[in-house]
């Protein structure tokens, strides 16, 4: 979620709502009453009682109301000669009196065809100094939603002891806004939706062209620049009231909703995360968009951020992990909205499912992320470690010894993975990250929240998060500021990305995932292996997209119930020249494809020498002797995380953790020795222990 662009996924969870009906709703411009308003909302909330929300009202409109219904009697009673006279307007709790009355009689009977009952609940502002009223008015409030009536409650302006009940903004509450977010509060609710006679707030008057509808309200920015137009034309507050009591309630840990009554429904499509009204939300400053800077500004920043992370000791850059990882797990419900609203527009989008299988944040995802970064923590600082020893001369001493890499651009489809930017972190690179579109709001948040979590002294630019216009070809350019890519994602973007940069690249081709079933096997283990290299995961890269077995095999009684068990775990089997003529499998695309589903290619080989080439030609870089596919896995090795699966033949090879982000740097320490010529030097390429 990102300022004007985010989804409200987090409505989904909502039981409890407290719905505020201002009196511009209830009543028409005329002061009468609003008749199929509000016939329109007392049917949404029927709707919203059958399907077991529990909701309840503040309503407005009784003095209004009130009003109308007292200016009508005197205009009957009076003679003409009275009429002529000034009019003095009527007493502020008379009316309340007179319009409550008749705005209850009004719910009750647009309640009572809808077959739902209703329930009046007047209170005043002293009444909440009273702990043992605000207990009772709980239980009541309870018992009440327990029966599926609606509550519904105003303040009793008649007998209110405020000393100028329509100005007087001091106490517990000042207006039905207000006491809508206090019972809001009191109450538990999980949403507050304060319902207007304008589509939400506005950057300045609604009537003003110049005007913008705010989508989410973020205090920071927002408080200083909103110009507010006149009050209500019949309430107390008007929209400035609302505001107030919008900021007060979301601020408190209840998201608030201002919207229109006018339109219809505007209530369902808010619970459905629809994009109506304006939000209020104590996170909404963590949705702030990112100021736009291109991939150039944000490389030349990171690199001077890992120069200063470098600089910082072992015990420093230990507790930004440490760090990290905390921030992860304190923000986890706001990750999981964030996530679950990117799923849920990849599905509307019919994106494939493999795909969406890697966007998800499964259970407990958050929990595993923070654990491997405290692993990542707390393994032997890799920056600077001595890998070799030299005395060159007497008097010169020569040190290999790890290095950062400089700036990695990492991109990748889906998978939103905050243990990239950790393992950045830890091996002293800068980062940029540039995400696929579908995963930009779980990218979004992440990236927050892990570069939030890194000390001034360093800064956030050491992780940018690339959403300018920069396109992946634009990024491949910067052969001078970036000096590695990572491509995490399918065969097709690694070749494009490695046939696009002179930046050295470091990411699989055609890693698919071989087993091989030897005649000799135990079929037990082997069964064991095979399911869990194809099912446990399937749209990982290190699951089973190949099985190849032993041509004795064929027709035994093992290999039939190995295929029947893959069959019976929703596996579709494709064969390769052999399989699909001696099997009868439907043929395989290629022995190149990548599944990353619950479909693989079968084939049958002469024997494990036949299976060996196969793998050579057609396979990836590690190697499993009667062990599942599954665990080439950075984690599972031990190395705390993994920035991908390289299979290229230099550098690192296999899951790449730490190790394969750092090169090497020689260090000579002398007392002012030059070359001269070498007259002066006597080598003695002496290997000093470590």
């Amino acid at each position: 979620m990102n300022g004007t662009d985010r989804s409200r996924g987090f409505f989904k969870d909502v039981k409890r709502l407290i719905i505020k009906v201002g009196t511009a709703v209830v009543t028409r411009t005329d002061g009468r009453l609003a008749l199929g308003r509000l016939g329109a909302l007392c049917e949404q909330i029927k709707d919203l009682n059958s399907l077991g929300y529990e909701v309840i009202v503040v309503t407005s409109g009784a003095v209004g109301l009130g009003r109308q219904r007292l200016k009508y009697r005197r205009l009957v009673n009076s003679s003409f000669a009275d009429l002529q006279k000034p009019q003095v307007d009527f007493d502020g709790k008379a009316c309340a009196a007179v319009g409550q009355n008749s705005l209850m009689a009004l719910y009750d009977t647009l309640f009572s065809q809808l077959d739902v009952t209703s329930a009046q609940l007047l209170v005043t502002d002293s009444d909440f100094r009273d702990e043992g009223f605000r207990k009772q008015l709980d239980e009541t409030v309870k018992s009440l939603l327990a029966l599926r009536v609606i509550p519904i409650f105003n303040e009793n302006d008649a007998v209110s002891t405020r000393r100028a009940p329509y100005e007087d903004s001091s106490g517990i509450f000042w207006d039905n806004d207000s006491l809508a977010a206090l019972l809001a509060l009191e109450l538990k609710a999980d949403l507050l939706v304060l319902l207007s006679d304008v589509e939400g707030l506005y950057s300045g008057p609604p009537s003003d062209p110049q005007s913008k509808l705010i989508h989410t309200y973020i205090k920071e920015i927002h408080q200083s620049e909103i110009t507010f137009g006149d009050k209500s034309r019949v309430g107390r507050g008007g929209m400035t009231a609302k505001v107030k009591a919008a900021v007060n309630a979301a601020y408190a840990g209840i998201p608030v909703v201002i919207t229109s009554g006018y339109a219809p429904e505007n209530i369902v499509k808010v619970l459905q995360g629809e994009r109506v009204g304006t939000l209020f939300h104590q996170d909404a400053h963590l949705w702030v968009p990112v100021k736009e800077v291109c991939g150039r500004e944000m490389a030349v920043a990171a690199r001077e951020s890992s120069r200063r992370l470098q600089a910082l000791s072992s015990q420093d850059r230990k507790k930004i992990l440490m760090g990290v990882a905390d921030a992860l797990e304190a923000n986890e419900k706001l990750i999981k909205i964030e996530n679950e609203a990117d799923v849920a527009a990849a599905q509307q989008a019919g994106l494939e499912k493999s795909l969406i299988s890697r966007l998800a944040l499964k259970p407990g995802k958050i929990e595993s992320l923070a654990n491997s970064i405290r692993v990542l923590a707390n393994m032997e600082d890799p920056i600077g470690h001595v890998l070799k020893r030299t005395e060159l001369a007497d008097g010169l001493l020569l040190e290999k010894t790890s290095s950062p890499l400089g700036v990695l651009l990492i991109v990748f489809e889906s998978r939103p993975d905050a243990l990239i930017a950790s393992l950045a972190i830890r091996s002293g690179n800068g980062l940029l990250l540039k995400g696929g579109k579908e995963a930009k709001r779980s990218n979004a948040i992440l990236h927050k929240i892990i570069t939030t979590a890194i000390p001034d002294t360093v800064g956030g630019g050491l992780i940018g998060l690339v959403t300018s216009r920069d396109e992946i070809p634009d990024l491949l350019k910067l052969d001078d500021v970036i000096d590695l890519v990572i491509p995490r994602g399918s065969n097709k973007l690694v070749s494009q990305i490695k046939s696009s940069t002179k930046i050295p690249v470091l990411g699989h081709a055609d890693g698919i995932c071989h087993v091989y079933v030897d005649k000799s096997a135990n079929m037990e283990m082997a069964k064991r292996v095979v399911l869990d290299a194809k099912i446990d995961y399937p749209a990982a890269c290190n699951a089973m997209e190949t099985l190849l077995v032993h041509q004795d095999l064929v027709q035994t009684a093992g290999l039939n119930e190995l295929i029947v068990d893959l069959h019976t775990e929703g596996v579709t089997l494709f064969g390769g020249p052999r399989a699909c003529k001696e099997l009868k499998f439907p043929k395989a695309h290629s022995f190149h494809h990548e599944y990353n589903s619950m479909a693989c290619t079968v084939e049958i080989v002469d024997d494990v020498y036949a299976a060996i080439n196969h793998i050579h030609q057609h396979g990836s870089a590690a190697v499993f002797h009667n062990a599942s596919t599954r665990f080439c896995d950075g984690a599972r090795f031990g190395l705390g995380a993994e920035v991908g699966i390289s299979t290229s033949r230099i550098h690192a090879r296999g899951p790449v953790g730490v190790e394969g982000l750092l090169t090497t740097r020689w260090i000579l320490r002398g007392s002012g020795q030059v070359v001269d010529g070498d007259k002066g030097v006597i080598y003695t390429h002496k290997d000093i222990s470590l």
